[in-house]
């Protein structure tokens, strides 16, 4: 078996070897174990299911939130000739029936679904038929109230249990706190787990806190001493185009990133920073998820995360290779203020919720009792201004009635269009004679596309088959809505407007079930949440990395050594001599620098190569203060 993982490894995903931690987890995952496992931001946390999902008979199901990760994730697997597919809201019924039929008959090794689908009648009766391996639970902090980003629907995970009792769970979580953790195992119903955890701390990341008031010029500052890919983190999208523009003056290459560019745009920016055409991502939180660049030398925020677990995920996408990166927080008195503010507006007035929710019903005509798990194209500012609404307090009232488990909304992300025959291949033949103008489109996708297209929804460009054709594209679409029209073929066209789902039959709003003592509950919470946030800026005492460890539950004593708290604790140990003065020299310049040759350190010191300063470096190396590979490169050591 052993061998068969590791073959996996190699031969699909073409990595040589596992992580630490991730093979402890596939193991318990292989015995038929039920598994915890936390591993932090680019601990390889995919893997920890894809690989059992393949190495073993049947289809594993895997629930995550998450729906652009979900999507990239079966491009991925599909690229690699690995069929996967994925359930989320702004599907068809009859896209989500054929979908699930392919599960159980059509050697499917994976499944993804956003976990509102399991309470559906559809979903849970395939589900019984499928011949599951394993149940992966992504983003598992999401099940916990006392989590960050809480969702009621996790809730149903344990329900589904019971149609495949001898299924083991695996929970993936990149950052939840000991109580978090705790609650998982019990809302999973796990069965004497194992659990897993990887460190919080990262030798090579040097966290540290600027207090500013200027923060771009601080931000450039640091740009123009730290070479290397950038990501600046901002909260508004106004500020994402600001900053890009100021770096660009500046001769600083940088590209604004937020939700609400058009799908075309964010992949186009994305791939100009992947590839190093582009230095900077100046983003709202909207950027980064599943994005593994190992490369990040910085992360900057200038503008205070919510929460410690949030920051931590965000900083963590500096330094994914392994070699010294930084991530800086630039902040000052009147942030820590609004912070505090903001978390206080975060859970409106009950009276207001309910008038959020009538008006949703309003804006989409839904009669009570109606519609459960419709999708609908959604436009926030557009919805504000027709009911007279403050936009930051109905952002605010949606992400309760989301918490709540009543609507979803999905940040814009693109779905292309699809197609699917719903006739055998005689009937279509039928058509083609009866309707001579429709028969160079039908043989058109059958060339392009194959056989597939009778057996699941593929997707296609318009523009590429009007090309073809030497048609305009408004007639090549009004050809495929009319067969469509004629339930030959089912025409899903593309959406890439935020997705508002109603994950329940609509409620009368007076009688909304809100669960007062649970929302009363999240907004203590979320306060407490964001002091931490304050304190962990504002304090000058605890290495930063020891803080965050201790925030995840993790006890330790060891200081990283390389954060901005480390370093000032060493230079108050104040040199007597010309010779300490130079050591702490040496140390505040690999500190800064990250890792340099022996004569591009003593070139930025200003000082020759001699004997005793050379001298010097070695007793700094003898100390354990300073690091020197065998390429004879030398860094701060972490715990010097």
């Amino acid at each position: 078996m052993e061998n068969t993982l590791l073959h996996i490894l190699r031969q699909v995903f073409g990595l040589d070897d596992f992580r630490p931690v991730q093979k402890q987890v596939i193991d318990s995952v292989m015995e038929g174990k039920d598994t915890l496992a936390l591993l932090p931001t680019g601990g390889g946390k995919s893997l920890c299911y894809q690989i059992p999902g393949l190495a073993r008979e049947g289809i594993c199901l895997v629930i995550s939130p998450l729906i652009a990760l979900m999507k990239d994730q079966v491009d991925n697997l599909k690229a690699k000739g690995i069929k996967a597919a994925a359930i989320y809201s702004g599907m068809s019924y009859r896209e989500i029936d054929t979908t699930l039929d392919n599960c159980i008959y059509g050697d499917y090794k994976f499944l993804y679904v956003s976990p509102e689908r399991l309470k559906q009648e559809l979903f849970i009766e395939r589900f019984r038929q499928m011949n599951v391996n394993l149940i992966a639970v992504d983003e598992a902090h999401c099940i916990s109230q006392w989590g960050y980003d809480f969702r009621p629907p996790y809730l149903e995970i344990a329900k589904i249990r019971v149609f495949h009792p001898k299924v083991s769970v695996l929970a993936l979580t990149a950052s939840a706190t000991p109580q978090v953790c705790a609650d998982i195992l019990e809302k999973l119903e796990m069965k004497s787990p194992n659990e897993f955890r990887q460190s919080f701390s990262r030798k090579n990341l040097s966290y540290s806190v600027r207090l500013v008031e200027h923060k771009l010029e601080k931000g450039i500052e640091i740009l123009n001493r730290i070479p290397g890919t950038a990501i600046w983190y901002v909260r508004n999208r106004q500020a994402t185009q600001q900053i890009a523009k100021a770096l660009g003056q500046l001769g600083i290459s940088a590209s604004a990133y937020h939700a609400g560019l058009s799908n075309s745009d964010r992949a186009i920016r994305q791939e100009a920073w992947k590839s190093n055409q582009v230095r900077v991502m100046v983003s709202t939180n909207a950027f980064g998820m599943g994005i593994d660049k190992p490369d990040v030398r910085v992360v900057i925020h200038s503008d205070l995360p919510e929460n410690l677990e949030n920051y931590y995920q965000e900083a963590g996408r500096a330094g994914r290779d392994g070699k010294k990166a930084f991530a800086v927080l630039l902040a000052n008195e009147q942030d820590f203020e609004q912070l505090m503010d903001r978390s206080a507006l975060g859970y409106p007035p009950v009276d207001f919720l309910k008038r959020v929710y009538q008006c949703l019903a309003n804006y989409f005509q839904l009669a009570v009792g109606s519609n459960m798990l419709s999708s609908f194209d959604f436009d926030l500012s557009d919805f504000c201004h027709t009911y007279e609404l403050g936009v930051l307090e109905t952002f605010y009232a949606m992400k309760v009635l989301g918490e709540e488990g009543f609507v979803e909304v999905n940040e814009s992300f693109f779905a292309p269009s699809r197609v699917h025959f719903r006739v055998d291949p005689s009937r279509l033949y039928e058509i083609q004679i009866a309707y001579a103008k429709l028969d160079p489109v039908i043989k058109m996708l059958l060339r392009t596309y194959g056989g597939n297209l009778f057996s699941e929804y593929i997707k296609i460009q318009e523009g590429k088959i009007a090309k073809s054709l030497e048609m305009k594209e408004p007639d090549l679409v009004k050809a495929l809505l009319q067969l469509e029209k004629l339930e030959v073929m089912d025409y899903d066209q593309r959406k890439d407007k935020p997705q508002l789902t109603f994950l329940t039959n609509r409620y009368d709003a007076g009688k909304l079930p809100l669960n007062h003592a649970r929302i009363l509950a999240r907004k203590e919470l979320t306060l407490e949440k964001a002091k931490s946030m304050v304190e962990y800026a504002h304090q000058v005492r605890l290495c930063r990395t020891q803080f965050i460890q201790e925030y995840f539950g993790e006890q330790t004593d060891a200081e990283c050594g390389i954060c901005d708290v480390c370093i000032e604790k060493k230079k108050q140990l104040v040199p007597e001599t010309q010779e300490d003065r130079l050591k702490l020299k040496i140390l505040e310049t690999l500190a800064e620098s990250g890792e340099l040759s022996e004569q591009a350190l003593f070139e930025k010191l200003n000082k020759p190569l001699s004997d005793s300063n050379l001298r010097l470096l070695r007793q700094l190396i003898d100390q354990g203060q300073v690091h020197r590979s065998s390429e004879a490169i030398l860094s701060i050591h972490p715990h010097g």
